[in-house]
């Protein structure tokens, strides 16, 4: 049963968020402001933010449970989304966000369609639908991660579980827009980054320390090794690395490069990311190495984190850690809801439905759109046989395939058209769900034939429709010199 200091941390903790929300909803006076944050977000909100919102409930919870499971030969997935982190804060994140700036673009579809000046609207159409698609199945899966913590913690009925975690993530993000989002996700980022080193640290000695580790490892035919004990190993090193891939497809992590106030911000904000990053993923990995003799039968893996912290901490101190575990998931459902928000408001109502649209009248559009959404994912979480890691691992390799490459393109390749853009962009989602859905995906993960068949597709197809209109070759030569010059935009 749960301890009613623990039930008051919880509370404190959503009266917190609201405010945050209320705070915020004086503070949103534009469409931009609510959907970017009006383009002048700091290094430290952006890059905790930026992590907190990708990281979400399979940090505490997926990728612990993967370890428990597996043993170390699941390390591969934190190191290849550590590289994939850096790749992106390096490259990426300065480039778009100066380019975006000078298209005015809000949202990634919006973006391809500025960026490639597409005159049919489909690379902006096809890229929304795709988004809103991922997105509704990413948000799913935070409302699942919400069900097992509240299902663990207050032992109630896991419908009405989700439903709650869904009710407080959707009243602060339809309120405050983009800056609840990423202040809340500040101070969730913060919060992560001190439960996922403070419980293995504890946890260590608890269990005994490195050999109780081996022993129950031993017992359950589970090794420390990176090496699988697999017939291909290198196939599923790929596979779990390939993880790394899904950064450059993002919406919502891209979203934070977007919205920094400009481009001199980002060495900072990429330091505090990549050092966020490298500790966090590493006390991931141990938790799902410790939580193997401290439990070495449960019956759900990805509730390890969530058993180690009710085991070894006071009801006080605990309420605050597994508040921790509600920060990953709401940090990122957050920004999933907004990004599809914005997509549905940006892309679909101002562009097509309603051109001459008011500031005012987009920013309702895009509160009902947040509550549209949020409803859609909250039917599709209702299933409690669904796992965090399971619906996470689809909807980031749909992002992959679908945006990675077009992104990096659009970014890096001056002859890149329209029309290569798209025919990748299409091609490289057809393939990954295909390879999904006949059963491949137990083979190699789908983001890596995904990925490949949209960069292969751009490359060919550039052979044949390069590039050739001077204004947009003038505006990426441009962008260019803006970047290496770290002029502020």
């Amino acid at each position: 049963m749960i301890e009613i200091q623990t039930l008051v941390t919880f509370i404190i903790y959503f009266i917190f968020l609201m405010g945050v929300g209320i705070y915020f909803y004086k503070k949103t006076t534009n469409i931009e402001d609510y959907l970017l944050g009006g383009r002048g977000m700091g290094s430290w909100v952006t890059a905790l933010s930026a992590q907190a919102s990708d990281m979400s409930g399979w940090l505490l919870m997926g990728l612990p449970g993967a370890v428990y499971l597996g043993g170390g030969k699941e390390s591969w997935i934190a190191i290849g989304l550590f590289i994939g982190t850096v790749l992106n804060w390096k490259f990426v994140a300065p480039r778009l966000r100066v380019y975006t700036g000078k298209t005015n673009s809000m949202t990634l579809a919006s973006f391809f369609e500025d960026r490639f000046q597409d005159p049919t609207g489909l690379l902006r159409i096809i890229s929304a639908i795709i988004t809103l698609i991922f997105f509704t199945i990413y948000s799913s899966s935070g409302l699942v991660a919400a069900g097992k913590l509240f299902e663990s913690m207050f032992s109630i009925n896991y419908t009405v579980a989700v439903v709650v975690g869904a009710v407080v993530i959707v009243l602060y993000t339809f309120l405050g827009g983009f800056l609840a989002v990423c202040w809340t996700d500040l101070f969730q980022g913060i919060l992560m980054f001190l439960a996922i080193t403070i419980v293995p640290i504890l946890a260590y000695n608890h269990v005994g320390g490195m050999e109780a580790i081996n022993q129950a490892m031993s017992a359950k035919n589970i090794s420390l090794s990176l090496i699988p004990e697999h017939s291909l190993p290198l196939m599923v090193i790929i596979s779990t690395m390939a993880w790394g891939l899904g950064y450059f497809g993002q919406p919502h992590i891209l979203a934070r490069f977007m919205s920094i106030k400009s481009i001199k911000k980002l060495p900072e904000a990429m330091t505090i990311a990549i050092v966020w990053v490298l500790i966090s993923l590493g006390g991931a990995v141990i938790v799902g190495l410790i939580s193997i003799p401290m439990f070495p039968e449960i019956a759900d893996a990805e509730r390890v984190f969530i058993e180690m912290i009710t085991e070894i901490f006071n009801p006080w101190i605990g309420g605050v850690l597994l508040a921790a575990i509600l920060s990953a998931i709401m940090s990122t459902i957050d920004s999933q809801l907004l990004v599809s928000s914005s997509t549905l408001t940006e892309d679909f109502y101002d562009k097509i439905i309603n051109k001459d649209a008011s500031e005012a009248e987009l920013m309702h559009v895009g509160r009902i759109c947040v509550l549209i959404i949020s409803v859609i994912a909250l039917f599709l979480a209702l299933n409690p046989n669904n796992t965090v890691l399971g619906l996470v691992s689809y909807a980031w390799g749909g992002f992959g395939a679908a945006f990675g490459p077009v992104v990096l393109f659009a970014l890096f390749s001056k002859k890149t058209s329209w029309k290569s853009a798209l025919a990748g962009m299409v091609i490289g989602t057809i393939v990954l769900v295909v390879w999904k859905q006949v059963g491949l995906g137990a083979k190699m993960y789908e983001i890596v034939p995904g990925f490949i068949a949209n960069a292969l597709t751009i490359i060919v197809m550039n052979l044949f429709f390069a590039e050739d209109n001077q204004n947009i070759l003038d505006e990426f030569d441009q962008v260019v010199e803006v970047v290496k010059s770290g002029d502020v935009l």
